[in-house]
């Protein structure tokens, strides 16, 4: 059962620091409120024990993260943004996994819990307070297909990539023969130097294969 005074403390908590209320805001404090009872957690946590995946950014993914305890500065949260209202939340201890999301016909319910509203953003907001979890929102037992464990990785890891310099934390470095190299030097850019020419290779040989 949904604890009212939990998700009020929560949403307290998600509209300061988003200096506002939003329907995802309380979709992501739902689902993270879900979680906590399915994987028998005490969330919001202070360790590290759950890790969550995120498939949007923006107000969601804050609810997700005040109601779980997850944050990205925590290394206990990621986004994968596929545009999904959604997150993925895994027990590091007993590796258990469930992805939840909202049911796609809460929205066509909300009239029978909030008749009275404005407009529908704040039908939307009231009634996704006060909606059972059962009408909300799905829950599916999943199977990760990456590693936890290299995701996490080691704290004290680090190496300096042997053409730029810059330092690579989380053994997120990549091997090209018989060099380490950063994923930017290795290729995989988002972003180019705005005092090199644009016609100027930013590699030497961006045709070599290179592993993780």
């Amino acid at each position: 059962m949904m604890n009212p005074t939990q998700l009020e403390n929560l949403l307290d908590r998600c509209a300061a620091l988003h200096h506002h209320l939003c329907p995802r805001q309380v979709l992501g404090v739902r689902m993270g409120m879900k979680a906590a009872h399915i994987l028998g957690l005490d969330l919001p946590q202070m360790d590290k024990r759950l890790f969550t995946f995120v498939e949007t950014d923006g107000c969601a993914a804050d609810g997700i993260a005040v109601a779980t305890g997850c944050w990205v500065g925590r290394r206990t949260l990621r986004v994968l943004d596929f545009g999904k209202v959604a997150g993925t939340f895994v027990d590091t201890s007993s590796h258990r996994a469930i992805r939840i999301h909202p049911h796609q016909k809460a929205r066509l319910g909300i009239q029978r819990y909030v008749p009275n509203q404005p407009d529908r953003w704040h039908a939307y907001l009231e009634a996704y307070k006060m909606m059972p979890d059962e009408d909300l929102l799905v829950i599916q037992p999943v199977t990760l297909t990456v590693s936890l464990g290299k995701i996490i990785s080691k704290e004290t890891a680090r190496v300096r990539c042997d053409r730029c310099g810059e330092e690579i934390f989380n053994e997120r470095e990549v091997k090209v023969d018989e060099e380490v190299l950063c994923r930017y030097c290795a290729g995989e850019i988002y972003y180019t130097d705005a005092q090199r020419p644009i016609s100027e290779p930013l590699i030497a040989s961006p045709k070599r294969r290179y592993h993780r």
